[in-house]
């Protein structure tokens, strides 16, 4: 079953229980209330029998000529209630589209409540009224039976009847869970018909309203699912703009950001492809070249020849060596041994040899330390490794005569943690051609360079920068390249200390 139809059977049946356990609660009240109403208009009724009750009592100063007398208290219960007939039904409001009709109903709220009709037997035992008909019963002040019928497993309404002032016993009339007859059943009748019409009407309100709603829910749902299937199948050219303000919304704006990266990811990889290509592709054809020339006798098969081809073969195996160490960082495969190092200590220690090499290539060294001590955690061959590289990309691309290496540390109280001891920055900046703003951010993209500035005879790939920014990342750091002070290019590099 598709969400739209679990979503609309599950609203529609939840209303459904819903609007019946209202209704039955309404009912319940309903039934309840009215029979309250009832007794409370019975024993209205019934209290000029109280007065009567008590001049019986007043004539001895007691219930003498009551005790037993079942038929005489009926009587006047009976006599009372046969002698209203005329001004409750009078005052009684029958059903709507109803008139009321002639000896039909005793009075709406007595038409239940008859007395038994039967007499005391022989033995003066009072008759015991069917379980459904009301039951009265003369009580003492001591709530003792005088007369009627007062079953001990009924619930009863006590009226007291009282003589100067004082309580001289009670008339007891009992409750009931129901009533069977009179216009009060009409009444609830009714009232459970225009109950279950008005549920009916709210049920079919509710499907009207939830299919739709369904429908606004899902539809989202529905074009995200289109744009994932599109994706599976390779069309990243997907975009969901959905005008919403909730979760689905977020989802959509994640969906985009997936197919935004899946594009990227999928340029990078023909432009990966594609580079790759080219780059094995002409060691492969020079070193061809120079094999056939020789074995064809056009050139001759001299040490200065075998040395040229033997150089392609070089350069195709430094490709091969910076392409498995690419392959190695991004599968985590690149080991790291790393010990308590001194970054200031290393760079003095290692500035002979980096002067050298430079000095070499016509570039001047400069080193500018602004502290004393910088002590990271750190693979220390892996650190050489990166500052050769840096140092290599300088000489054989910048067109520099002079490289500059600052060291700062920075500990600024309101930036440090409980586990952060704060950062050292390393500036290489140098002051050659530079590199335009547009190439900045790709710089350590894979076999990416820069056609003005790099070219094969220099050696390059395009693969240092990607090497030495793996080997930032797997020390916690960072790696960012900007335009140099000294209006070349300048690589900032950024670790914790420790």
């Amino acid at each position: 079953m598709k969400i739209q139809n679990k979503l609309f059977v599950f609203l529609f049946s939840f209303s459904l229980i819903l609007v019946t356990v209202l209704v039955s609660l309404m009912q319940w009240s309903i039934d309840k209330g009215m029979i309250e109403y009832v007794i409370s208009k019975e024993v209205e009724t019934l209290k000029p029998v109280l007065s009567k009750l008590a001049d019986e009592y007043e004539i001895d100063n007691s219930w003498r000529s009551m005790v037993g007398k079942n038929h005489k208290f009926g009587q006047l219960i009976h006599q009372k209630l046969a002698g209203n007939d005329f001004e409750i039904e009078k005052n009684a409001r029958p059903p709507r589209k109803q008139g009321f009709k002639k000896q039909a109903h005793r009075p709406p709220h007595l038409a239940d409540r008859r007395p038994p009709t039967s007499l005391p037997d022989n033995n003066n035992r009072p008759p015991f009224p069917p379980q459904r008909e009301a039951h009265y019963a003369l009580l003492d002040s001591k709530e003792v039976l005088i007369a009627g019928s007062y079953p001990a497993k009924l619930e009863y309404t006590k009226t007291p009847i009282e003589l100067n002032n004082q309580v001289i016993g009670f008339v007891a009339i009992s409750k009931r869970n129901e009533l069977t007859q009179g216009y009060e059943v009409d009444f609830i009748e009714q009232q459970q018909k225009y109950l279950w019409l008005i549920a009916l009407i709210v049920m079919l309100l509710v499907a009207l309203l939830t299919l739709p709603l369904a429908r606004h829910i899902v539809e989202p749902i529905k074009l995200i699912t289109r744009g994932m299937h599109k994706l599976t199948q390779g069309d990243y050219q997907q975009s969901i703009d959905l005008k919403r303000q909730d979760e689905l919304s977020e989802l959509s704006r994640d969906f985009n950001e997936l197919a935004l990266t899946l594009t990227k990811n999928e340029s990078a990889r023909k432009r990966w492809l594609a580079n790759i290509s080219h780059e094995l592709r002409t060691p492969v054809a020079i070193l061809r070249g120079e094999l056939e020339a020789m074995l064809d006798k056009v050139r001759p098969l001299t040490l200065t020849n075998i040395a040229s081809a033997h150089d392609e073969v070089k350069h195709l195996q430094r490709l091969i060596d910076d392409l498995n160490q690419l392959t190695s960082a991004d599968i985590g495969g690149m080991g790291y041994r790393k010990h308590a190092e001194e970054l200031v200590s290393l760079f003095q220690n290692e500035a002979g040899k980096y002067r050298g090499y430079l000095a070499d290539a016509g570039i001047t060294l400069l080193l500018d330390l602004a502290v004393d001590e910088a002590n990271i955690y750190a693979d220390k061959t892996r650190l050489y490794q990166l500052f050769e590289n840096i140092i290599n990309n300088c000489i054989k691309y910048s067109g520099a005569s002079e490289l500059k290496v600052s060291l700062t540390v920075d500990k600024t109280v309101e930036q440090l943690t409980e586990n952060d001891k704060g950062t050292v920055t390393i500036t290489i900046e140098d002051n050659g051609i530079g590199v335009d703003e547009a190439h900045l951010a790709h710089l350590f993209e894979y076999l990416y360079r820069v056609e003005d500035s790099r070219n094969r005879e220099t050696g390059g790939f395009g693969l240092g920068l990607s090497i030495c920014q793996h080997i930032v990342i797997a020390h916690q750091g960072k790696i960012n390249a900007t335009a140099s002070s000294l209006g070349g290019l300048a690589l900032i590099i950024t670790l914790p200390l420790a």
